[in-house]
């Protein structure tokens, strides 16, 4: 089935032009797929954050296909020649020092006027620092949210902080070395203490996950210089964590009267209820009949 895929995806491109957005290794260079090496062999350019960076890791794998820069200083002008280039028939592979393009990288305006434009867009998938450190964080997965890198300074810096004060679901942050102190500090400034883990220099030699609280990490790191790339992966307040409790039968019996009086049949009403709240159909329906009886006997 997954080769029916990649074929159909091929051949949907084949003889017009297409950008491919290349996952690549974040650290280890084995973390590529083979899909991603075949793309890179076989279009006709690459478009690359840094040129000297990805120049390594084609030599790793004996690609000789050009290269091309396309950063943040000159996504306007590289972007319009990219987009040429496309419309022209080209196949051409957008690539990141590290990660999937578009995620804390450039990417996004690309896409924006590919789509605009009619052209063809094809992700090819891979390894992702946040992704990878959420998974190994021991914190929840079922829910999160993304932030990336924070703004610096000033009024949106503070306005995203507020706004994750309230956040119920894990959150994600990528931060620079030398700016880890100075955003632990922020964090526990508006967030107050958290349960997190930094990861640091996921896949590569000196890779490492540290549990803690803010206050822990701020006291680690105060004496330690922070060295590496670090993915914050920070507990939801737990104070404001919806807390799942067993449904109670009382519960069950006023959903019952609730569809009842949005015109459902009883008994469906009824089945559906036991159902959805994990109750013996004969229970609610006892509970109803003894509810009825004692509201019957107060009006008599």
């Amino acid at each position: 089935m997954l080769a029916l895929t990649y074929k159909k995806v091929e051949k949907l491109t084949e003889g017009s032009g297409c950008l491919y957005l290349v996952a690549t290794p974040i650290g280890n260079l084995e973390d590529i797929t083979f899909r991603a090496i075949k793309v890179l062999q076989e279009v006709d350019l690459i478009a690359a954050e840094d040129t000297r960076h990805t120049r390594k890791l084609l030599s790793h794998y004996d690609i000789h296909t050009p290269l091309t820069s396309y950063h943040k200083y000159n996504e306007l002008s590289k972007g319009e020649e990219l987009l040429a280039k496309i419309g022209q028939g080209l196949k051409v592979a957008l690539v990141s020092d590290a990660g999937m393009p578009g995620i804390s990288d450039p990417g996004y305006e690309l896409v924006v006027k590919a789509r605009e434009m009619g052209l063809s867009v094809v992700p090819i998938p891979g390894a992702t620092a946040a992704l990878s450190a959420l998974v190994v964080s021991g914190l929840p997965t079922s829910r999160f949210v993304f932030e990336g890198f924070l703004p610096r300074k000033g009024k949106e810096r503070k306005a995203i902080l507020e706004e994750l004060k309230n956040e119920k679901r894990t959150v994600i942050i990528y931060e620079a070395p030398h700016r880890l102190v100075n955003t632990l500090e922020d964090l526990h400034q508006i967030l107050g203490d958290r349960k997190l883990v930094l990861a640091r220099e996921i896949t590569k030699k000196y890779e490492e996950f540290i549990q803690g609280t803010i206050t822990s990490m701020l006291e680690h790191y105060k004496n330690a210089e922070p060295k590496g790339e670090f993915t914050i992966v920070l507990a939801p307040d737990e104070s404001k964590t919806d807390i799942s409790e067993e449904p109670t039968l009382e519960q069950a019996i006023e959903e019952v009267w609730h569809l009842v009086e949005a015109g459902t049949d009883r008994k469906i009403a009824i089945k559906e209820v036991a159902k959805n709240f994990g109750f013996p159909k004969r229970e609610v329906y006892n509970a109803m009949l003894k509810v009825k009886t004692e509201v019957e006997g107060k009006k008599g």
